[in-house]
Protein backbone atom coordinates (compact mmCIF):
# COMPACT_ATOMS: atom_id res chain seq x y z
CA UNK A 1 0.00 0.00 0.00
CA UNK A 2 1.36 3.45 -0.86
CA UNK A 3 0.21 7.01 0.30
CA UNK A 4 -0.39 9.50 -2.13
CA UNK A 5 -1.53 13.05 -2.51
CA UNK A 6 -3.72 13.72 -5.17
CA UNK A 7 -3.95 17.29 -5.87
CA UNK A 8 -7.14 18.34 -7.64
CA UNK A 9 -7.43 22.01 -9.40
CA UNK A 10 -10.19 24.16 -10.52
CA UNK A 11 -11.43 22.77 -13.87
CA UNK A 12 -15.13 21.30 -14.65
CA UNK A 13 -13.65 17.84 -14.59
CA UNK A 14 -12.56 18.01 -10.78
CA UNK A 15 -15.70 16.03 -10.14
CA UNK A 16 -13.94 12.95 -12.03
CA UNK A 17 -11.23 13.06 -9.35
CA UNK A 18 -13.36 11.36 -7.06
CA UNK A 19 -13.43 8.61 -9.02
CA UNK A 20 -9.27 8.41 -9.20
CA UNK A 21 -9.62 8.59 -5.42
CA UNK A 22 -11.95 5.82 -5.52
CA UNK A 23 -10.20 3.37 -7.88
CA UNK A 24 -6.88 3.68 -5.83
CA UNK A 25 -8.29 3.01 -2.56
CA UNK A 26 -9.66 -0.29 -4.48
CA UNK A 27 -5.88 -0.79 -5.05
CA UNK A 28 -5.06 -0.51 -1.37
CA UNK A 29 -3.67 3.00 -1.32
CA UNK A 30 -4.00 5.51 1.37
CA UNK A 31 -4.86 9.04 -0.63
CA UNK A 32 -5.05 12.66 1.04
CA UNK A 33 -6.57 15.15 -1.39
CA UNK A 34 -4.48 18.80 -1.79
CA UNK A 35 -7.46 21.36 -3.12
CA UNK A 36 -6.84 24.50 -4.09
CA UNK A 37 -9.57 27.16 -3.67
CA UNK A 38 -10.59 27.26 -7.42
CA UNK A 39 -11.37 23.89 -7.56
CA UNK A 40 -13.60 24.04 -4.23
CA UNK A 41 -15.73 26.22 -6.68
CA UNK A 42 -16.49 22.88 -8.43
CA UNK A 43 -16.43 20.13 -6.16
CA UNK A 44 -16.76 20.44 -1.95
CA UNK A 45 -13.74 19.36 -0.28
CA UNK A 46 -16.35 17.82 2.12
CA UNK A 47 -17.19 14.75 -0.43
CA UNK A 48 -13.17 14.54 -0.98
CA UNK A 49 -12.79 14.05 2.75
CA UNK A 50 -15.78 11.58 3.05
CA UNK A 51 -14.49 9.34 0.63
CA UNK A 52 -10.51 9.58 2.01
CA UNK A 53 -11.74 9.44 5.03
CA UNK A 54 -8.92 12.23 6.23
CA UNK A 55 -9.05 16.00 6.59
CA UNK A 56 -8.68 17.54 3.44
CA UNK A 57 -5.94 20.09 2.59
CA UNK A 58 -7.28 23.75 1.23
CA UNK A 59 -5.49 26.62 2.41
CA UNK A 60 -1.42 26.92 3.04
CA UNK A 61 -2.82 28.52 6.65
CA UNK A 62 -5.21 26.59 7.90
CA UNK A 63 -5.90 26.19 11.67
CA UNK A 64 -3.27 22.55 12.71
CA UNK A 65 -1.87 22.82 9.52
CA UNK A 66 1.51 24.53 10.73
CA UNK A 67 2.61 22.59 13.45
CA UNK A 68 5.05 20.45 11.39
CA UNK A 69 5.18 22.50 8.67
CA UNK A 70 2.53 20.34 6.63
CA UNK A 71 3.60 20.80 2.94
CA UNK A 72 7.41 19.53 4.08
CA UNK A 73 5.96 16.69 6.07
CA UNK A 74 3.63 15.35 3.50
CA UNK A 75 5.83 16.17 0.69
CA UNK A 76 8.18 13.47 2.95
CA UNK A 77 5.72 11.19 3.68
CA UNK A 78 3.84 10.07 -0.07
CA UNK A 79 4.96 8.00 -2.15
CA UNK A 80 3.19 9.57 -5.54
CA UNK A 81 2.17 12.93 -6.26
CA UNK A 82 -1.21 13.13 -8.45
CA UNK A 83 -2.28 16.27 -9.83
CA UNK A 84 -5.82 15.33 -11.57
CA UNK A 85 -6.93 17.79 -13.20
CA UNK A 86 -3.94 19.98 -13.70
CA UNK A 87 -5.14 23.17 -15.19
CA UNK A 88 -3.03 25.77 -17.34
CA UNK A 89 -2.41 28.11 -14.40
CA UNK A 90 -1.03 24.77 -11.92
CA UNK A 91 1.36 23.98 -14.60
CA UNK A 92 2.55 27.37 -15.18
CA UNK A 93 3.18 27.15 -11.82
CA UNK A 94 5.30 24.53 -11.37
CA UNK A 95 7.91 25.06 -13.88
CA UNK A 96 8.15 28.52 -12.90
CA UNK A 97 8.78 27.28 -9.12
CA UNK A 98 5.62 29.53 -7.87
CA UNK A 99 4.76 28.24 -4.67
CA UNK A 100 1.38 30.52 -3.51
CA UNK A 101 -0.40 27.67 -2.00
CA UNK A 102 -0.29 24.33 -0.47
CA UNK A 103 -0.66 22.18 -3.79
CA UNK A 104 2.16 23.89 -5.76
CA UNK A 105 4.24 24.28 -2.39
CA UNK A 106 4.49 20.54 -2.18
CA UNK A 107 4.96 20.03 -5.86
CA UNK A 108 8.59 21.96 -4.54
CA UNK A 109 9.31 19.86 -1.53
CA UNK A 110 8.24 16.44 -2.31
CA UNK A 111 10.77 14.20 -3.97
CA UNK A 112 8.01 11.77 -4.79
CA UNK A 113 7.20 10.38 -8.55
CA UNK A 114 4.76 13.30 -10.32
CA UNK A 115 1.98 12.29 -12.54
CA UNK A 116 -0.09 15.00 -13.85
CA UNK A 117 -3.51 14.54 -15.71
CA UNK A 118 -4.15 17.89 -18.20
CA UNK A 119 -7.68 18.62 -18.55
CA UNK A 120 -8.46 22.35 -20.34
CA UNK A 121 -9.80 23.77 -23.75
CA UNK A 122 -8.90 22.69 -26.75
CA UNK A 123 -7.14 26.00 -27.86
CA UNK A 124 -5.73 25.91 -24.25
CA UNK A 125 -4.14 22.94 -24.42
CA UNK A 126 -2.66 23.59 -27.58
CA UNK A 127 -1.20 27.02 -27.08
CA UNK A 128 2.29 27.51 -27.44
CA UNK A 129 3.00 28.76 -23.89
CA UNK A 130 1.16 25.49 -22.43
CA UNK A 131 3.06 23.25 -24.42
CA UNK A 132 6.42 24.44 -23.89
CA UNK A 133 5.03 23.98 -19.98
CA UNK A 134 4.36 20.77 -20.88
CA UNK A 135 7.77 19.92 -22.56
CA UNK A 136 9.62 21.77 -19.70
CA UNK A 137 7.83 19.22 -16.68
CA UNK A 138 8.22 16.66 -18.77
CA UNK A 139 11.91 16.86 -19.50
CA UNK A 140 12.21 17.17 -15.72
CA UNK A 141 11.12 13.57 -14.83
CA UNK A 142 6.84 14.52 -14.60
CA UNK A 143 4.69 12.00 -15.89
CA UNK A 144 2.04 12.66 -17.67
CA UNK A 145 -1.12 11.16 -18.61
CA UNK A 146 -2.28 12.78 -22.16
CA UNK A 147 -6.02 14.17 -22.08
CA UNK A 148 -8.58 12.83 -23.90
CA UNK A 149 -10.50 13.38 -27.21
CA UNK A 150 -14.41 14.29 -27.05
CA UNK A 151 -17.17 16.58 -26.27
CA UNK A 152 -15.72 19.48 -23.49
CA UNK A 153 -17.40 21.22 -21.16
CA UNK A 154 -17.40 24.47 -23.33
CA UNK A 155 -19.49 22.99 -25.76
CA UNK A 156 -16.28 21.74 -28.39
CA UNK A 157 -15.29 18.82 -29.37
CA UNK A 158 -11.56 18.31 -29.54
CA UNK A 159 -8.75 17.08 -27.23
CA UNK A 160 -8.79 18.56 -23.40
CA UNK A 161 -10.64 16.08 -21.73
CA UNK A 162 -9.47 14.23 -18.53
CA UNK A 163 -7.78 11.08 -19.04
CA UNK A 164 -10.31 8.29 -18.06
CA UNK A 165 -10.30 7.58 -13.89
CA UNK A 166 -8.86 3.92 -15.04
CA UNK A 167 -6.21 5.08 -17.29
CA UNK A 168 -4.69 7.85 -14.19
CA UNK A 169 -4.94 5.24 -12.00
CA UNK A 170 -3.04 2.60 -14.09
CA UNK A 171 -0.24 5.01 -14.71
CA UNK A 172 -0.20 5.58 -11.16
CA UNK A 173 0.12 1.83 -10.16
CA UNK A 174 3.25 1.65 -13.00
CA UNK A 175 5.00 3.88 -11.35
CA UNK A 176 4.83 2.80 -8.01
CA UNK A 177 5.84 -0.46 -9.23
CA UNK A 178 9.51 -1.47 -8.29
CA UNK A 179 11.41 -0.86 -11.81
CA UNK A 180 14.65 -2.87 -11.61
CA UNK A 181 14.97 -5.39 -14.42
CA UNK A 182 17.94 -3.95 -15.52
CA UNK A 183 19.66 -3.91 -12.07
CA UNK A 184 23.43 -6.06 -12.74
CA UNK A 185 22.78 -4.65 -16.47
CA UNK A 186 25.12 -2.09 -17.99
CA UNK A 187 23.36 -0.36 -21.08
CA UNK A 188 25.59 2.31 -23.45
CA UNK A 189 23.70 5.23 -24.93
CA UNK A 190 24.96 7.60 -27.66
CA UNK A 191 23.46 10.97 -27.87
CA UNK A 192 23.19 14.34 -29.56
CA UNK A 193 24.81 14.97 -33.06
CA UNK A 194 28.65 14.98 -33.34
CA UNK A 195 30.01 18.28 -34.88
CA UNK A 196 32.86 18.41 -37.67
CA UNK A 197 34.80 21.28 -37.32
CA UNK A 198 35.94 23.32 -40.73
CA UNK A 199 38.09 25.68 -39.24
CA UNK A 200 38.10 27.74 -35.48
CA UNK A 201 34.34 29.26 -35.95
CA UNK A 202 32.88 26.87 -38.46
CA UNK A 203 31.45 23.00 -38.51
CA UNK A 204 29.49 20.46 -40.12
CA UNK A 205 26.68 19.54 -37.71
CA UNK A 206 22.72 18.35 -37.69
CA UNK A 207 19.58 18.98 -35.79
CA UNK A 208 19.79 16.65 -33.18
CA UNK A 209 19.34 17.82 -29.61
CA UNK A 210 20.16 14.82 -28.01
CA UNK A 211 16.59 14.61 -26.18
CA UNK A 212 16.06 10.92 -27.63
CA UNK A 213 19.14 9.47 -26.36
CA UNK A 214 18.61 11.45 -23.04
CA UNK A 215 15.38 10.24 -22.17
CA UNK A 216 16.60 6.65 -23.12
CA UNK A 217 19.55 6.74 -20.48
CA UNK A 218 16.93 8.25 -17.55
CA UNK A 219 14.87 5.91 -18.25
CA UNK A 220 17.57 2.71 -18.02
CA UNK A 221 18.64 4.63 -14.99
CA UNK A 222 15.50 4.41 -13.51
CA UNK A 223 14.90 0.56 -14.31
CA UNK A 224 18.34 -0.24 -11.95
CA UNK A 225 21.06 -0.41 -14.97
CA UNK A 226 24.37 1.63 -15.05
CA UNK A 227 24.59 3.85 -17.52
CA UNK A 228 27.23 5.09 -20.17
CA UNK A 229 26.14 7.97 -21.96
CA UNK A 230 28.28 9.32 -24.46
CA UNK A 231 27.02 12.44 -25.81
CA UNK A 232 27.81 15.16 -28.37
CA UNK A 233 27.44 19.07 -27.68
CA UNK A 234 23.71 19.70 -25.93
CA UNK A 235 22.22 22.37 -23.78
CA UNK A 236 20.66 19.71 -22.12
CA UNK A 237 21.45 18.85 -18.63
CA UNK A 238 22.44 15.04 -18.23
CA UNK A 239 19.97 12.68 -16.66
CA UNK A 240 20.87 11.52 -12.78
CA UNK A 241 22.52 8.39 -12.07
CA UNK A 242 24.39 7.93 -15.44
CA UNK A 243 28.00 8.48 -16.39
CA UNK A 244 28.23 11.20 -18.96
CA UNK A 245 31.19 10.94 -21.55
CA UNK A 246 30.82 13.92 -23.54
CA UNK A 247 32.69 14.08 -27.35
CA UNK A 248 32.67 16.18 -29.93
CA UNK A 249 33.41 14.49 -33.16
CA UNK A 250 32.34 11.15 -34.97
CA UNK A 251 35.72 10.04 -34.46
CA UNK A 252 36.16 10.92 -30.97
CA UNK A 253 32.30 9.37 -30.27
CA UNK A 254 34.04 6.34 -31.71
CA UNK A 255 36.98 6.28 -29.65
CA UNK A 256 34.31 6.66 -26.32
CA UNK A 257 31.92 3.95 -27.49
CA UNK A 258 34.60 1.45 -28.11
CA UNK A 259 36.74 2.14 -24.82
CA UNK A 260 33.16 1.18 -22.79
CA UNK A 261 31.81 -1.67 -25.12
CA UNK A 262 33.64 -4.77 -23.59
CA UNK A 263 31.64 -4.01 -20.19
CA UNK A 264 28.31 -3.41 -21.81
CA UNK A 265 25.33 -5.58 -21.86
CA UNK A 266 23.16 -3.23 -24.68
CA UNK A 267 24.36 -0.34 -26.99
CA UNK A 268 21.85 2.12 -27.83
CA UNK A 269 22.78 4.39 -30.72
CA UNK A 270 20.72 7.28 -30.33
CA UNK A 271 22.71 9.58 -31.72
CA UNK A 272 23.20 11.37 -34.74
CA UNK A 273 26.40 10.87 -35.84
CA UNK A 274 27.96 13.02 -38.84
CA UNK A 275 28.44 10.52 -42.27
CA UNK A 276 31.05 12.67 -43.49
CA UNK A 277 34.23 14.75 -42.13
CA UNK A 278 36.97 17.13 -44.08
CA UNK A 279 39.41 14.69 -45.41
CA UNK A 280 42.30 17.20 -44.39
CA UNK A 281 40.55 17.95 -41.21
CA UNK A 282 40.12 21.60 -39.52
CA UNK A 283 41.73 24.04 -41.16
CA UNK A 284 43.86 25.71 -38.64
CA UNK A 285 42.62 29.31 -39.26
CA UNK A 286 39.29 30.34 -40.13
CA UNK A 287 38.45 29.98 -43.86
CA UNK A 288 38.34 33.50 -45.74
CA UNK A 289 35.27 34.51 -47.90
CA UNK A 290 37.90 34.57 -50.73
CA UNK A 291 35.29 33.35 -54.06
CA UNK A 292 32.01 32.89 -55.18
CA UNK A 293 33.02 29.13 -54.53
CA UNK A 294 33.88 26.56 -51.71
CA UNK A 295 34.68 22.91 -52.26
CA UNK A 296 35.50 21.06 -49.00
CA UNK A 297 36.24 17.10 -49.90
CA UNK A 298 35.06 15.04 -47.09
CA UNK A 299 35.51 11.55 -45.75
CA UNK A 300 33.13 8.96 -44.49
CA UNK A 301 33.61 8.74 -40.77
CA UNK A 302 33.02 5.60 -39.33
CA UNK A 303 30.21 3.56 -38.79
CA UNK A 304 30.05 3.05 -35.23
CA UNK A 305 26.86 0.56 -35.38
CA UNK A 306 28.08 -1.72 -38.36
CA UNK A 307 31.20 -2.26 -36.37
CA UNK A 308 29.81 -3.57 -33.73
CA UNK A 309 27.62 -5.43 -35.43
CA UNK A 310 30.36 -6.88 -37.31
CA UNK A 311 32.68 -7.60 -34.04
CA UNK A 312 29.95 -10.03 -32.25
CA UNK A 313 30.61 -12.78 -34.64
CA UNK A 314 27.42 -14.57 -34.42
CA UNK A 315 26.54 -14.08 -30.87
CA UNK A 316 23.77 -12.28 -29.79
CA UNK A 317 26.12 -9.70 -27.08
CA UNK A 318 25.75 -6.80 -26.48
CA UNK A 319 22.17 -5.90 -27.59
CA UNK A 320 22.20 -3.55 -30.49
CA UNK A 321 19.69 -0.83 -30.66
CA UNK A 322 20.43 1.87 -33.82
CA UNK A 323 18.14 5.00 -34.79
CA UNK A 324 16.87 5.22 -38.55
CA UNK A 325 16.14 9.26 -39.48
CA UNK A 326 14.40 9.26 -42.54
CA UNK A 327 12.08 10.94 -45.34
CA UNK A 328 11.24 8.41 -47.17
CA UNK A 329 10.62 4.24 -47.55
CA UNK A 330 10.77 3.95 -43.69
CA UNK A 331 10.08 0.60 -43.23
CA UNK A 332 12.32 -0.60 -46.13
CA UNK A 333 15.20 1.38 -45.40
CA UNK A 334 15.05 0.54 -41.67
CA UNK A 335 14.96 -3.14 -42.46
CA UNK A 336 18.32 -3.00 -44.76
CA UNK A 337 19.78 -0.79 -41.80
CA UNK A 338 19.02 -3.70 -39.43
CA UNK A 339 20.31 -6.40 -41.75
CA UNK A 340 23.53 -4.47 -42.66
CA UNK A 341 24.50 -3.42 -39.48
CA UNK A 342 23.55 -6.55 -37.70
CA UNK A 343 21.50 -4.99 -35.23
CA UNK A 344 18.89 -6.24 -33.00
CA UNK A 345 16.23 -3.44 -33.22
CA UNK A 346 15.80 -0.42 -35.34
CA UNK A 347 14.05 2.49 -34.08
CA UNK A 348 12.74 4.16 -37.36
CA UNK A 349 11.63 7.97 -37.29
CA UNK A 350 9.84 10.02 -40.40
CA UNK A 351 11.00 13.17 -39.39
CA UNK A 352 9.51 14.49 -43.02
CA UNK A 353 6.25 14.64 -39.95
CA UNK A 354 5.50 17.38 -37.95
CA UNK A 355 5.82 16.51 -33.94
CA UNK A 356 8.67 13.93 -35.01
CA UNK A 357 12.62 13.64 -34.75
CA UNK A 358 14.74 16.55 -34.19
CA UNK A 359 14.02 19.47 -32.58
CA UNK A 360 10.59 18.20 -30.96
CA UNK A 361 9.89 16.74 -27.39
CA UNK A 362 7.71 14.42 -29.32
CA UNK A 363 8.29 11.23 -31.57
CA UNK A 364 6.47 8.88 -33.38
CA UNK A 365 8.57 5.63 -34.65
CA UNK A 366 8.51 1.92 -35.99
CA UNK A 367 10.36 -0.31 -34.01
CA UNK A 368 11.85 -2.64 -36.79
CA UNK A 369 13.17 -6.17 -35.81
CA UNK A 370 14.18 -8.96 -38.11
CA UNK A 371 10.47 -10.39 -37.48
CA UNK A 372 8.18 -7.86 -36.72
CA UNK A 373 7.33 -3.80 -37.34
CA UNK A 374 5.89 -1.92 -34.32
CA UNK A 375 4.24 1.54 -34.75
CA UNK A 376 4.49 3.69 -32.32
CA UNK A 377 2.13 6.82 -32.04
CA UNK A 378 3.32 10.50 -31.60
CA UNK A 379 4.33 11.04 -27.63
CA UNK A 380 6.59 12.55 -25.55
CA UNK A 381 10.37 10.90 -25.92
CA UNK A 382 10.32 9.86 -22.75
CA UNK A 383 7.31 7.64 -23.11
CA UNK A 384 9.10 6.59 -26.39
CA UNK A 385 12.33 5.17 -24.77
CA UNK A 386 9.82 3.15 -22.09
CA UNK A 387 9.02 1.22 -25.06
CA UNK A 388 12.37 1.16 -26.67
CA UNK A 389 13.53 0.20 -23.04
CA UNK A 390 10.49 -2.76 -22.59
CA UNK A 391 11.80 -4.11 -25.90
CA UNK A 392 15.62 -3.84 -24.86
CA UNK A 393 14.85 -6.26 -21.99
CA UNK A 394 12.95 -8.47 -23.56
CA UNK A 395 16.07 -8.95 -26.08
CA UNK A 396 18.53 -9.44 -23.27
CA UNK A 397 16.60 -12.24 -21.64
CA UNK A 398 17.59 -13.77 -25.36
CA UNK A 399 21.33 -12.94 -24.81
CA UNK A 400 23.47 -15.97 -25.77
CA UNK A 401 26.62 -15.32 -23.90
CA UNK A 402 30.45 -15.20 -25.76
CA UNK A 403 31.50 -18.15 -25.30
CA UNK A 404 34.86 -18.18 -23.32
CA UNK A 405 36.71 -21.45 -24.81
Amino acid sequence: MARIALGVTGGISAYKSVDVVRRLQQEGHEVTAVMTKAACRFVGPVTFEAITRRSVITDQFQPNANADIEHIALASEIDLFIVAPATANVIGKFVHGIADDFLSSLYLATQAPVLMAPAMNTNMLMHQAVQDNLKCLYERGVHVVEPGEGYLACGWTGKGRLAEAEDIVTAAQELLRPRAELSGKTVLVTAGPTYEDLDPVRYLGNRATGRMGFSVAAEAAARGARVVLITGPTLLEPPTGVEVVPVRSAQEMHAAVFSHVNEVDAVVMAAAVADYTPTAGPNPEKLKKESDELTVTLTRTPDILAELGGQRAGCSAPVLIGFAAETSDLVSRAREKLRVKNADLIVANDISQPGVGFESATNAASLITADNVEVISLRHKRQLARVILDRLHALLDRVVPVSTE
